[in-house]
């Protein structure tokens, strides 16, 4: 194995199978659904918590590769991820499933943490920008590839086949990193911020699993009003820690920095905005459209390949486009989509609604992804590149997971409130009809409607669904038009702030492309 180019094959496969994980599930939910008999709240910490485990763990995974090696960390990512997608696979209810897909996520976060420093230690000049290209290309191909393979694998094969899938191409990065990947480290004297990390963990984590429980048994319960309470309690107490380290997880004196703020607030809102409801869309096209796994994974393509599209090709365009401009454009194109979506869907709507936004939504985020890192980048001293880079790819994957807690919330009491209102179905059952609408059993509700009602019970069904999809679209529609505007109040300078210092911005990570 003599070519140069099989540690970026090895590296790329890496980021292939940790971004197609997030994509491949969507298609696949209603099928786990029914075969695991998951209720919405389950359904929503299978999506959450592998999100959820990436951005509380990046910014430390990073600190560890630096202190223990990064070729180390990456095969120890590799290895959590293949067993964990084993455990995936096999799993016999949702809690084992949910269980796994957290341990999924730490081998993730160790997996994208190391993917960037290992090619820059690995490739140099020329050789270095072929990389990095190959590797953002491959990147855009699982948020392309992910919905259609999802639906391939669950339509011929079973929803479990998208997990174990992840076993064979695991074990052949292994073997090709072993044999062609150098080992690298940080600065000498690099430390650990073990504190941080779990305080910044506790906090993200509180704060979901209250958002989530809030949802499901009320905002006055005392699980949730505990949840949220530690969640803030951790946030001040993380800050207190961060401000005595010598070498801190995040260095709070970026938050002084209104760009950098700002810039993060973007990329949290653009992850919570653009994709989640996209998750709910999916259940949309099989559970009550009754489109196949990979139709339902076609349909939603639109945003994935259009978003690749003008990425590639207005990369050079946008080098010469004040950071500012192209994300606060992108994020008010986001917005529209968003909101062009929520004004085509009625009861009576098929899949083609969803195009107009969605490639709407793809032109939006084709412009953001390409400039979001370098512009945090800019908004950093140089010496801050590597933090800065992992600042803004957690907060992107934090968003992600806030956006599917807080959206799916919503969602469940728009069904239920619709169903209840009805009248079509009575009491107590009204309720248990609106779990199991939202949770991908709209079947189940037609099945047991009475002899005559069968017709009033799809129509509720659909409308109940039609409505929840609405309320989630105009709020990330919103959420998307105010960040658009926050930045482009802000977010100032030129082309050249995104790339003020070359070294720093080749250091990090490009931005992670759309997921579908």
């Amino acid at each position: 194995m003599r070519s140069k180019w099989w540690p970026l094959a090895a590296i790329t496969l890496g980021n292939f199978m940790l971004l197609i994980d997030v994509t491949i599930v969507n298609t696949a939910l209603p099928e786990v659904a029914q075969g695991l008999d998951a209720s919405f709240t389950s359904l929503q910490w299978v999506m959450d918590i592998y999100a959820l485990a990436l951005a509380a763990l990046l910014m430390a995974a990073g600190s560890a590769a630096d202190v223990y090696g990064r070729r180390r960390l990456y095969l120890w990512g590799l290895a959590v991820f293949a067993l964990s997608s084993l455990a995936c696979g096999l799993a016999p209810d949702s809690g084992v499933l949910i269980a796994a897909r957290a341990v999924q996520g730490v081998g993730a976060a160790a997996m994208f943490a190391t993917n960037t420093p290992l090619l820059m230690a690995t490739y140099s000049g020329r050789d270095r920008g072929v990389a990095f290209g190959v590797w953002g290309g491959t990147s855009g191909a699982a948020a392309a590839v992910g919905p259609i393979l999802g639906g391939l694998l669950t339509e011929y094969a079973d929803w479990r086949a998208i997990f174990l899938v992840n076993l064979p191409l695991t074990a052949i990065a292994v073997w090709i990193t072993i044999r062609t990947v150098g080992e690298s480290r940080g600065a000498v004297g690099a430390r650990i911020d073990w504190p941080g990390a779990a305080l910044f963990t506790l906090c993200a984590g509180a704060l979901t699993y209250g958002l989530i429980r809030g949802g499901e048994e009320g905002w006055s319960d005392g699980g949730t009003v505990a949840s949220l309470v530690v969640s803030a309690l951790a946030l001040v107490v993380f800050v207190l820690v961060e401000r005595r380290k010598r070498q801190p997880l995040l260095d709070l004196a970026l938050m002084r920095r209104p760009t950098f703020v700002v810039l993060m607030a973007a990329a949290l809102l653009v992850q919570a905005s653009a994709f989640p409801y996209l998750t709910y869309v999916g259940m949309w096209l099989q559970s009550v459209l009754g489109l196949s796994p990979v139709q339902a994974g076609l349909s939603v393509t639109p945003m994935a390949g259009v978003a690749l599209v003008v990425g590639a090709a207005g990369g050079r365009v946008l080098e010469r486009v004040a950071p500012g401009r192209a994300l606060g454009g992108g994020l008010l194109l986001v917005g529209a989509s968003a909101l062009v979506t929520a004004a085509r869907l009625t009861p009576g709507s098929d899949w083609t609604a969803l195009v107009p936004g969605l490639m709407l939504g793809g032109l939006g985020i084709g412009l953001i992804m390409p400039v979001l890192v370098s512009a945090a980048l800019g908004a950093a001293p140089p010496e801050r590149a590597g933090m800065a880079s992992g600042a803004v790819n957690t907060f992107r994957q934090l968003g992600y997971a806030l956006g599917i807690a807080v959206l799916g919330t919503v969602f469940a009491a728009r069904v239920r409130d619709v169903v209840e209102d009805s009248g079509t179905i009575p009491g107590r059952a009204a309720g248990q009809a609106a779990e199991a609408i939202s949770g991908g059993h709209a079947d189940a509700v037609i099945a047991a409607a009475p002899a005559g009602r069968t017709a009033a019970a799809k129509a509720l069904v659909n409308e109940s669904f039609v409505a929840g999809l609405d309320r989630i679209c105009v709020i990330s529609g919103i959420a998307a038009l105010a960040a658009g505007l926050l930045v482009l109040a802000v977010v100032r300078g030129g082309p050249s702030a995104a790339t003020r210092s070359d070294a720093p911005a080749k250091t990090a990570p490009p931005a992670e492309p759309a997921r579908t």
